[in-house]
Order: structure tokens, then sequence, then C-alpha cells
């Protein structure tokens, strides 16, 4: 397979399997590409891409940027905090004016799920999903994947559990697609009102015990608890949260075997996982990390070269 089979990324549920080994065979080699010591190639020169952030973003704006300047496109950046969206612009009209500007590609990150479908069904444009409310992260979970691939050869027949509030979480609903779709098993776990009711048919498996999910798993991917997304109080307190599904040092150390620690960040220290967790030789966050600027520089070239056909 030479080319993508879908002209955005809107989901991980739109992609094939061969789509995310296309994706990941690109990345190895624009990973070469960032350790080197001139870290830019020309491939995107004559692409412009707008990055438009409706919901704050550190890393992934700044992942997406570095990805996109790494590869020669011109950037433009839009943060909704500071735009005209404020005084009452809908986003078709925030992103045609854009448009009207020449852009090739929108990076878009909104918090109503469905906003890149929407868009991508209205604008001239290949459209990719930074994150879409509670819906789907498909760069993060491609990235997270990619790691994995990396850390242990590979993500086909590997056991992986995802920690935390499922319920909220747009990068445990991409991962549960991305790990699915390339043979992986996986489980949740987490407290029973974080995790969805719908979960069990998308062919996962709840372990409400944190040991036994750690004991059996290869991979655990802690999940922050989203607070700026709950309306209720979902378990009682941050300190019983941190008792029944809080990462230690210690709880690490007594498992049978070595696990690979996985967090999309930002990480709430103290509460998912302690410090010395996410600083121990078997937490590969920062990993995670420099994957992401690869693994987008993947997603933005594949994208961006059925735009210039």
């Amino acid at each position: 397979m030479s080319e993508l089979s879908v002209n955005h990324l809107l989901g991980i549920k739109y992609l094939q399997k061969e789509d995310i080994e296309l994706i990941f065979q690109t990345a190895d080699h624009f990973k070469e590409v960032i350790n080197r010591p001139i870290k830019k190639v020309p491939s995107l020169r004559d692409i412009t891409i707008a990055n438009l952030f409706f919901e704050n973003s550190t890393r992934t704006r700044l992942s997406f940027e570095l990805a996109e300047k790494r590869l020669s496109a011109d950037v433009i950046n839009f943060s909704a905090a500071s735009s005209s969206v404020k005084k009452g612009e809908t986003l078709i009209d925030t992103v045609s004016n854009i448009l009207s500007m020449k852009v090739d590609m929108v990076v878009m990150r909104h918090p109503n799920p469905g906003a890149g479908i929407f868009l991508s069904r209205h604008v001239n444009a290949s459209i990719v999903n930074a994150g879409d409310g509670a819906h789907e992260h498909p760069t993060q979970a491609l990235l997270d994947s990619y790691s994995i691939r990396e850390k242990l050869g590979g993500v086909e027949g590997k056991k992986v559990v995802i920690v935390g509030d499922i319920l909220h979480s747009r990068v445990a609903l991409s991962n549960i697609f991305a790990l699915k779709l390339q043979g992986a098993q996986v489980k949740v776990c987490g407290p029973k009102t974080l995790i969805p009711k719908y979960i069990e048919s998308l062919g996962v498996e709840v372990e409400p015990n944190l040991r036994k999910a750690l004991e059996w798993c290869d991979v655990a991917n802690m999940l922050r608890v989203q607070n700026e997304r709950m309306d209720i109080s979902y378990f009682p307190s941050t300190r019983e949260y941190i008792q029944l599904f809080g990462l230690n040092k210690a709880m690490l150390d007594s498992l049978s075997k070595k696990i690979v620690i996985m967090h999309p960040g930002p990480i709430n220290r103290g509460v998912e996982i302690t410090s010395d967790v996410a600083d121990s030789d078997q937490a590969i966050i920062l990993d995670q990390v420099q994957n992401g600027v690869a693994v987008r520089m993947a997603v933005i070239y594949l994208l961006a070269s059925k735009i210039k056909q």
C-alpha cells in the first residue's frame, strides 16, 4: 500500500490496518530525520496548514506545529480564545475565511464530537482531527501504538490495559480502535462510573481490580482524570481514586513481570501515577512525546501527497 485509503484523518475507526502500517513505516523514516543534525525536509514546501484549536492544548498543538515545520510547510496558528469565535462566528465561517487564504490542510481540535466530520463535508481541505470532545484523538492513538511497536517489537498479540477515566477519554476510544485493529487484546480498568455502558460491544473486557489488570497486561496506559469534562462527581474523592486506581512504585515493583507504562499527558503526578513511576525506566512517556512528532509528520505528509495529485 503506497497511499492512505482516506483523504482526512477524522478517527481511527475510518482507517484500515494497512493505513496504520503505512503511517508507521513513514514515521520510521521521519524519526530518522528528526534525529539528524539538520532536522528539516523540504517535502511540503508548497503546502499551507492551519492549526485550529478551539480547546486548550499544549503538547498536541506544539507537536503538530513542530511536525509541520520539520516538513517545511507554511503554518497558520489559530486560537479560538483570541478570535471572532468569541463574537459568535460559526465554525464554517471561521474555517471558510481561513481557507480563502488558500490553506490546504486543517488540523483541528474542537469541544464538539464530530466537528471534524462536519467540516470535512463542507470545506475543500484535508482535515486532521486533533481531538473532538470525548470522541476521538486519532494521532494520539497512533503514536501510542507506534511506541508499543518500538518498545515491544509489535502490537499484535500484546495485552494492553487502559486505566482511568474511560468515559470522557477520546484517547481511550481511539486507542481501543487502533489496538483492536492491529490484533492486540484490550482491557479497561477504572471506577465503574467512568466505564461507558457500551464498552464491551467494542470487544473490550472490564477488569475492576487494578492489580489483576496489571498482572495480566504487557502495557498499562494510565489516563488522566478529566475533571474539566465532569459536570458531576463520578467518585467520592481524589484520595479514594488514588487508593484504588493510582499506580505507585511499590505496586509496580511487586508485579511478577516488568510491564511498560504509558501516559498520554498531562500527568497529574501523585494521582494516576506517582513521580517515581513516571520517571522510572519502565515508563515510555517521553518516547511517546518524541514519537508524536514523527507520527504526525507521517500523517501530514501522507495526506498532503493526496492533495498534490
